[in-house]
């Protein structure tokens, strides 16, 4: 699971478990086994290694695959896409990072962030920190 996500109270739906239909959740959920539907949500989605997620809408906060994603993808914040991941769809997020060793099939549109950043204001340490 996300080592930054280890600290919340995170809701998981097991390996051994597959479900179907719409999820609506507020806090972190991780999905270790299979799902497919609706996912429309004002918390993060962890989807993990092994996981299968195929959806018609996926609508959270933040996304962070291991796993294996296929539909079209809403992140208010970010999507962040780990090695060995495998993503088909479209992408509309603030931000999103893409690791080596990650199948992504799909276009992305960049978003607006909330914050102002000014990075040629900033010492590049404290850039390259926010980076990790």
């Amino acid at each position: 699971m996300a080592e930054s996500k280890k600290d919340e109270n995170v809701v998981v739906i097991d390996s051994s478990a597959e479900f179907e239909g719409s999820l609506k959740f507020k806090q972190t959920l991780c999905i270790q086994g299979k799902f497919s539907g609706t996912i429309d949500a004002e918390g993060s989605l962890i989807v993990d290694q092994g996981a299968v997620v195929e959806a018609d809408t996926i609508s959270v906060e933040s996304l962070y695959v291991y796993g294996t994603v296929a539909g079209e993808i809403h992140a208010l914040d970010q999507v962040d896409m780990h090695a060995g991941a495998e993503v088909k769809g479209d992408i509309s997020a603030a931000r999103l990072r893409i690791a080596d060793g990650v199948l992504y099939e799909g276009n992305c549109n960049m978003t607006a962030v909330n914050e102002e950043i000014e990075i040629f204001s900033r010492p590049i340490e404290e850039i390259k920190a926010e980076l990790h």
